[in-house]
């Protein structure tokens, strides 16, 4: 049997897989559908648009029914979802279809975030980024799935449908015999039924936002940056996102060490000035190989910005942290719903090149901000 910790981290990991298995598709989606990229910047909308729908909510929800039981229900939601995708081959299904996807990614995402912390409070142990690692072991086993099925022409639908029942299955094997963990303690009431943003959580987003923008951006657009910028072949190209979400999983892996020992200050500080100069590789990148190293470089980069952002929210202590860590995830949700279209249009207009170098003045910003998480994380 799996003890607590483990479970937790194999419940991040079997997230990833449910929910990223549709990202290495949407190239193909967009030629399936013929959509231009500023189109497919509008119809990508609809994730962040279901997700936000949410999040005042999810605080309540979660608390109500316990995250175990939102994600037995939801998380199955987003593999569905991601497989009628590739069936209903028109914007207005697409649309509809990830906004329901982003409304089971998201009270899951923010379910077993709250977990993490229940585990790390009852354990007195870091768990967090550990399972952001094994979060990002996910997304990147998913996508390298998805990139080699993609060099040996198999279908989306063929991939996502044959997914399905062993992603179900998998979510119940893991999710079942998880124990109900005892909420952290805080100073604050009851929770209330909507988890409005405070100004403690506002700081952490300004020091978060640029990690979490990268890493949405590349999700959606490095495999399409490196087909339309560079002459390779689809195998290469499928590359782009693997290579971003390996150097995450590994960096995430190792990091509690190196934030136990120098700090978190110092860590983001460190990591966010190396994504810097990984996205710069990326805009100025010659060909598609130094592109991939530059994805390499960011993903090393922005690997522990966003799970210290949500490890700082619930240990601010003012109220409950499911409150906290949904409020701060809510407002990156408000900004990613305009990212895509601003990404999609700047991308139409200018290229993917020059939609990639508006993300270097944000993680300036993250590198700026690292000082949100002494008052927050540090003793």
């Amino acid at each position: 049997m799996l003890s607590t910790n483990w479970r937790i981290i194999a419940l991040f990991f079997t997230h990833a897989l449910a929910a990223g298995a549709i990202h290495t598709r949407i190239p193909d989606l967009q030629q399936l559908i013929g959509l231009t990229e500023g189109q497919l910047g509008l119809v990508l909308i609809g994730q962040p648009l279901g997700a936000l729908s949410m999040f005042l909510f999810s605080s309540a929800l979660v608390e109500r029914f316990g995250p175990r039981r939102v994600i037995l229900a939801l998380l199955p939601v987003v593999v569905i979802t991601a497989a009628l995708a590739t069936i209903l081959l028109n914007p207005i299904a697409l649309f509809v279809l990830l906004a329901l996807n982003g409304v089971g990614f998201s009270l899951t995402n923010i379910a077993m975030n709250v977990e993490a912390d229940r585990v790390e409070a009852a354990t007195s142990a870091r768990v967090m980024n550990t399972c952001h690692g094994a979060w990002s072991l996910g997304f990147l086993l998913t996508s390298l799935l998805g990139a080699a099925l993609r060099g040996l022409h198999v279908t989306p639908a063929v991939h996502l449908w044959a997914l399905a029942p062993l992603l179900i299955g998998l979510i119940y094997f893991v999710v079942l015999p998880m124990p109900n963990m005892p909420p952290r303690a805080h100073a604050g009431g009851a929770a209330k039924k909507l988890a409005w943003p405070t100004w403690a959580t506002m700081g952490l987003v300004a020091f978060g936002l640029g990690a979490a923008l990268t890493e949405g951006a590349s999700r959606a657009w490095s495999i399409i940056y490196l087909r339309d910028t560079f002459d390779v072949a689809p195998f290469i190209e499928s590359l782009a996102l693997p290579a971003l979400l390996f150097a995450m999983a590994g960096g995430r892996l190792v990091a509690d060490r190196f934030i136990d020992r120098f700090g978190p200050v110092r860590v983001a500080r460190s990591l966010s000035a190396l994504a810097v100069l990984g996205m710069l590789a990326i805009v100025l990148a010659p060909n598609a190989y130094v592109a991939l190293a530059g994805f390499l470089a960011v993903g090393i980069g922005i690997c522990v910005l966003f799970p210290l952002t949500l490890s700082a929210a619930a240990r601010l202590g003012d109220r409950p942290a499911s409150q906290n860590v949904a409020a701060t995830t809510l407002i990156f949700q408000l900004v990613n719903l305009g990212a895509p279209v601003l990404i999609g249009g700047v991308a139409q207009g200018f290229g993917v090149r020059m939609a990639f170098a508006m993300l270097i003045p944000l993680l300036v910003l993250t590198f700026a901000m690292a000082g949100q998480l002494r008052a927050k994380a540090e003793p």
